[in-house]
């Protein structure tokens, strides 16, 4: 039987030497940047670390196919197949890598059945590791060697005053805004990329709408640790948990949720 809170520690540890390329060439002055086909950048940190992050997956023990956002590209019909399977962003926010804000993570997930149930985000700069293991909480490392200190979502209602709305006040798309019309004097906070799944599960956070484009392996593993720190993630289309490995890879516009009350998603 797998232990899976050993197993998402050991992930996390590949998260950290992945990390800890990344930092070598933030350092630098040369990024090596190129484009890609959909105009996204992609850098020698990008691939250093799917580098670390792939063959540190393939030595380990527990076995599962990969899929990476800078790896070879996987059929639906091959991926289909799969029982389980490791989700993988080696750099999320290589754009705030670039303009060196230092608001961009490492991402592994493991998904099974379509849900992500383990999450390890590392992020780099801030050297703060974060990761779940299904049935057994969420955990926060915020130094080399420290202890694991258990993170939970903040619990509320919808009409709460002053609640904490994740988003970027200079990016506010209409959909957005319509959003955040329905609550009472709410409060943005501004966080990068995967960072904002995580103020939602460390309880500094309610409330993530995010009704933009985004990739399967931008969300994986921050949705796997905010589940086991009592939040949610929907499809904002038809409320239900957003789910994974479909045939198309591009995610649902979702709303990320700390700890409501279930009756009052609804509302």
């Amino acid at each position: 039987m797998t232990d899976y809170l050993k197993l998402a520690a050991e992930v996390g540890e590949i998260a950290r030497k992945a990390g800890a390329a990344i930092m070598a060439i933030y350092e630098t002055e040369d990024f090596g940047v190129e484009m890609e086909a959909d105009d996204s950048p992609l850098t020698k940190a990008d691939k250093a670390a799917n580098d670390i992050i792939v063959a540190g997956l393939e030595a380990m023990e527990f076995q599962a196919p990969i899929v990476s956002e800078e790896g070879k590209v996987l059929s639906y019909a091959t991926r289909s197949q799969f029982a389980r399977h490791w989700l993988v962003d080696p750099l999320d926010g290589t754009k705030e890598f670039i303009k060196r804000n230092g608001d961009f993570t490492v991402n592994i997930a493991l998904i099974e059945g379509g849900k992500p149930i383990l999450g390890v985000v590392f992020t780099p700069v801030a050297n703060e590791l974060f990761y779940s293991a299904p049935g057994q909480g969420a955990f926060e490392v915020l130094t080399d060697g420290g202890e694991p200190k258990p993170i939970k979502a903040a619990s509320f209602t919808m009409q709460d005053a002053h609640l904490r709305i994740v988003a970027s006040a200079s990016h506010l798309n209409q959909g957005t805004k319509d959003f955040m019309d329905q609550f009472d004097r709410p409060e943005i906070v501004q966080r990068g990329r995967s960072l904002k799944i995580m103020e939602l599960a460390r309880g500094n956070a309610h409330v993530y709408p995010r009704l933009a484009p985004t990739m399967e392996w931008d969300t994986g593993a921050a949705h796997a640790i905010l589940l086991e720190a009592g939040g949610k993630m929907v499809d904002d289309g038809t409320g239900k948990e957003m789910r994974y490995n479909k045939e198309n890879l591009l995610n649902p516009h979702f709303i990320g949720y700390g700890a409501v009350r279930e009756e009052l998603l609804a509302c």
